[in-house]
Parts: structure tokens; C-alpha cells; sequence
């Protein structure tokens, strides 16, 4: 049986994933059509959108049995637990920023940040493993998924929006 702080670490790891992806998504769709300023914003407001949605639904969804709505201190928390879903974009978008203050185009900025949220997509998988005690090929294996739902998101990106576009 789970206790709460692994439910809680388990439900911070997801929403961190589920960040890291949209963040990826956005950068692969948008990142070559808006400057990196506007596609910074476009991902930390989309992801706030959908974190509020998120946690939202949940809460309604678990106290319609019950018949009351949760307190002020449920609400803190479950939305403290699910925080990651935005703070994971923080990374890529600072690799963004920084490459386009750096002298690159707006472009590989975009690329230099979805290189990131691979990287992130891939330490996520692998520490996930790890705390579940995974070794050797099934560490392996997990980790694995990460890269390539991270390299999906690239083909795509190259194949779908810029080769058929």
C-alpha cells in the first residue's frame, strides 16, 4: 500500500511528465512560428491552463461522492502536488531563452529547448526507475520509452510540420 508522501511524490513525478510533454508538444507545433519570447509565454500559459483544468476536475471529481467541496487547505495542496506540471517547462524554456540570447534563431532556440525537455523526458523515466528499484535492462527499458517518446516528438516535428507544412 502506498503511503501519502509516495502518492504524493508518484502524483509530482506524473504531473512533471505531463509538463515536460506539453511543453515538447508546444515547442515542436509553435517553435518555429513565434519568437521565442512568444513561445515562451504560449507554453507557461497553456500549461497553466491546463493545470488549473486539471486539478479542477480532480477536485470536483473526488468530492461529488462525498457531497461537499474541498477546504482551502485541499485545494493548496493538491495544487502544490501538481505544481511540476508547469515548473517542468521551466528548464527547456530557459535552454530557449538562453540559446536565442545567445545569436541563434528563433528556430533552433526552439530546438535547443525540445533538445532539453528530451534530455528532462529521459531523467524523468530513468529516476522513476530508480525509485522503483528497476536495474539493468528494465532501467534500461524504461528509460528507453523516455527518449523515444522525446525522439517522436522530433520526427514528427520534422517530418509532419516542416516536410508536409
Amino acid at each position: 500500500m502506498l503511503t501519502e508522501s509516495a502518492g504524493r511524490r508518484g502524483r509530482r513525478r506524473a504531473a512533471g511528465i505531463y509538463g515536460v510533454v506539453v511543453t515538447a508538444a508546444i515547442l515542436t507545433a509553435a517553435g518555429s512560428q513565434l519568437s521565442t519570447a512568444a513561445l515562451t509565454v504560449a507554453v507557461v500559459v497553456t500549461l497553466l491552463v491546463y493545470w488549473v483544468a486539471e486539478e479542477y476536475a480532480e477536485l470536483l471529481g473526488e468530492h461529488v461522492v462525498d457531497g461537499k467541496l474541498p477546504g482551502r487547505r485541499q485545494v493548496r495542496a493538491e495544487l502544490l502536488a501538481t505544481w511540476p506540471m508547469v515548473s517542468a517547462s521551466f528548464g527547456p524554456l530557459l535552454v530557449a531563452l538562453l540559446a536565442r540570447l545567445a545569436g541563434t534563431s528563433a528556430v533552433a532556440a526552439a530546438n535547443a529547448g525540445l533538445a532539453a525537455a528530451v534530455v528532462l523526458l529521459v531523467w524523468h523515466a530513468w529516476s522513476a526507475g530508480r525509485a522503483a528499484r528497476l536495474g539493468g535492462w528494465p532501467l534500461v527499458a524504461l528509460t528507453s520509452v523516455g527518449a523515444l517518446l522525446g525522439i517522436v516528438m522530433i520526427l514528427l516535428k520534422n517530418v509532419v510540420l516542416v516536410h508536409l507544412h
